[in-house]
């Protein structure tokens, strides 16, 4: 018997771009990309001539004998090895950009700090000489805690070009955007997006608008990863394909150029006669990423009680002790509150991590008076904070109606180390001597008498 089947028009989908062009989707993930056809080899990673005259190159992010799952690795198939990239060094100063360990015995670390926004600069900075460290913890020697920095940029980086050696950058932008030329692709990056470019990529950045202000975590410890969602399951938090790591772009560019390296803590500078942004194909999983804030999901209670507030990790450095961060990365958004017979903003506590804070945006339910956007605070470990006398009356006299917090975005950078004050943080940004006064004004209401007062 003879059966008569009807042609079939099959359309596929571009795989090289996703879904965003020019990005790929997913966390982690083994990506391959290349910006001229035939570039990237199939079926082994260092052939014995690559085409179009090409270098292969490893860049890893791990020891090559870390466990499969955190193996971390890209190969790179560039204009020329990146050898050729350094030349002697010299050392310079970027006075304002410190790194742990950073304690000056002059300064006070230990209290409740609450700065105004950095004011925007009329100099010409560049994203490294417009850093501004506030707050260092750990030790960049071995590899553990982080700085929390301001950037001001006013200045496009001209054939001048960057990378730590020390450090994974995460680049929370507050006002003004961002574009990142990187030996992996070009990440445009605007306030409520974060970036994450890994230790050792190179990268220069421009202003596509104007001057850009925002907030860095510079990690000196293991990379940023997802956390466990444990009880929550598959879904929700920050889910990996909302993470966007970018395609393969390069400069083929014959100029005098400078790379400026962080190196332990200095700052050191070489010069080349052409751009180090060579690489036309690449694959692997070490490589930078970009998140739209926008896109976390939270999670909460539905019935009573507030839940700890790691529920709103978007990302989390471990520290190799469990469950004890070196860094976690917090976000707190617009949200639905509908907890019954429950005091809803963050309650009063004492904690072992130590928690600086950042507005991006909005206002923060917690202190609706004095924490603007740009704005930053810092309550070190073991230091009481919470709610003011305002956000506490209206927290427990108000009607507890399902209410969503809405204009809102804040953030968090903890970490289970003391953060130190820079001299900058103490003695020249908008320190608000005051902020400790927004506790004076709350009341004793205990009188022996039993009863809600």
């Amino acid at each position: 018997m003879n059966i008569q089947t009807a042609p079939r028009d099959i359309v596929s989908a571009d795989t090289v771009r996703g879904t965003t062009e020019g990005y790929m989707p997913g966390f982690g993930n083994d990506f391959e990309t290349e910006a001229l056809p035939g570039a990237l080899p199939q079926g082994q990673n260092s052939p014995q001539k690559c085409q179009y005259g090409l270098y292969a190159e490893q860049l890893s992010g791990t020891p090559f004998t870390a466990p499969r799952g955190q193996n971390e690795r890209t190969w790179c198939y560039r204009i020329r090895p990146s050898v050729r990239h350094t030349a002697r060094f010299e050392k310079i100063a970027v006075p304002y950009w410190r790194t742990a360990p950073n304690v000056d015995a002059d300064i006070i670390s230990l209290g409740q700090y609450r700065w105004n926004p950095v004011a925007m600069s009329d100099e010409p900075l560049t994203f490294v000489t417009g850093m501004r460290t506030m707050t260092t913890a750990g030790d960049v020697n071995t590899q553990v805690g982080m700085a929390a920095h301001i950037y001001l940029v006013t200045q496009d980086m001209e054939d001048e070009y960057f990378y730590s050696a020390d450090s994974e950058l995460m680049i929370v932008p507050q006002e003004g955007r961002l574009r990142f030329f990187t030996e992996l692709g070009i990440i445009d990056l605007e306030p409520k997006e974060i970036a994450i470019l890994p230790r050792g990529m190179v990268f220069r950045v421009t202003l596509p608008d104007g001057p850009a202000r925002g907030f860095v975590c510079e990690n000196y410890g293991a990379k940023f990863d997802l956390p466990g969602r444990g009880p929550i399951g598959a879904n929700c938090l920050a889910n990996p394909r909302d993470f966007k790591t970018p395609v393969a772009a390069f400069e083929d560019r014959e100029t005098p150029s400078r790379v400026i390296v962080k190196w332990c803590g200095q700052f050191h500078q070489t010069e080349i006669g052409h751009s180090p942004l060579d690489v036309v194909a690449w694959h692997g999983n070490y490589a930078p990423c970009k998140y739209d804030l926008r896109t976390f999901s939270p999670v909460g209670a539905v019935l009573f009680d507030h839940p700890d507030p790691s529920i709103f990790t978007v990302l989390t450095a471990p520290s190799g002790v469990p469950g004890t961060a070196n860094i976690d990365f917090i976000l707190f958004r617009d949200r639905w509150n509908v907890a019954e017979h429950t005091f809803r903003p963050p309650w009063y506590h004492k904690n072992i991590m130590s928690e600086l804070m950042g507005n991006i945006y909005g206002v923060y339910d917690a202190k609706p008076e004095g924490f603007v956007p740009g704005g930053m605070s810092l309550h070190n470990m073991m230091l009481p904070h919470g709610p003011d006398r305002d956000a506490f009356e209206g927290a427990s006299n108000g009607e507890l109606k399902a209410d969503k917090l809405e204009n809102t975005m804040s953030f968090m950078f903890e970490t289970r180390f003391p953060q130190h004050l820079t001299e900058f943080a103490a003695k020249e940004a908008p320190l608000q001597d005051d902020y400790i006064d927004c506790w004076t004004s709350l009341e004793k209401k205990f009188d022996g008498t039993p009863g809600e007062k």
